[in-house]
């Protein structure tokens, strides 16, 4: 199995870890809240032989627009430079293996923090495949579409969510969590934002 570097920096997080033959050799995390950019090299370079891999892996999404681009493009960068083949996976699929990690084996809502007081949100079965499209939903939505499966994720204990009398088990994800992940959850490092850009190019 070849080395992979994995990067993570969809949300408030900044987090990389190193893994050999499947087996994990080192990780660095940190929760920053901002400034992705100046930290993720720097980061990558504190890992055994500065982070280089045969293979790269990248949180692809949704989260955090900055976020996303700024994983995909170093991940990119990196992987031109090393000859490395780059490959991504989704923050939802990362959420629900980790859920089931420990867990009682049913089905389960990942709610993740969107914008505009917006979750992505998908459904996941009790084996931990998506039974849903993910999308980005309103709280009223997210109680809906839920249908009374339990929430995870990094907002599964958002203000909004509480006061409609939805609740769960709050996950933060880590680069490390990738081994958790199955072979056909890893995929073309294509992003997946979830929804529109917060700004549009006006019309001339």
């Amino acid at each position: 199995m070849p080395t992979t570097l994995v990067l993570d920096c969809v949300g408030t997080a900044c987090s990389v870890a190193l893994f050999d033959s499947g087996a994990l050799i080192a990780q660095e995390h940190h929760e920053i809240g901002r400034g992705h950019a100046e930290r993720l090299v720097p980061l990558i370079e504190s890992l055994p032989n500065n982070g280089r891999a045969d293979r790269i892996a990248v949180n692809a999404g949704p989260g955090s627009f900055t976020g996303v681009r700024i994983g995909l493009s170093v991940a990119r960068a990196l992987g031109l430079a090393w000859g490395a083949e780059v490959v991504g996976y989704s923050a939802l699929d990362l959420t629900a293996a980790l859920a089931r990690v420990g867990g009682d084996g049913a089905p389960i809502c990942v709610v993740l923090h969107g914008g505009h007081g917006e979750f992505f949100s998908q459904n996941f079965d009790a084996d931990g495949v998506a039974d849903s499209a993910f999308a980005s939903l309103t709280p009223e939505q997210v109680g809906l579409t839920a249908n009374g499966r339990k929430l995870v994720g990094n907002a599964a204990a958002a203000p909004t969510l509480l006061v409609l009398g939805l609740s769960g088990d709050t996950i933060n994800l880590r680069a490390a969590d990738f081994a958790l992940l199955k072979a056909g959850q890893v995929s073309d490092a294509n992003p997946h934002y979830g929804r529109a850009p917060d700004a549009a190019i006006k019309a001339t």
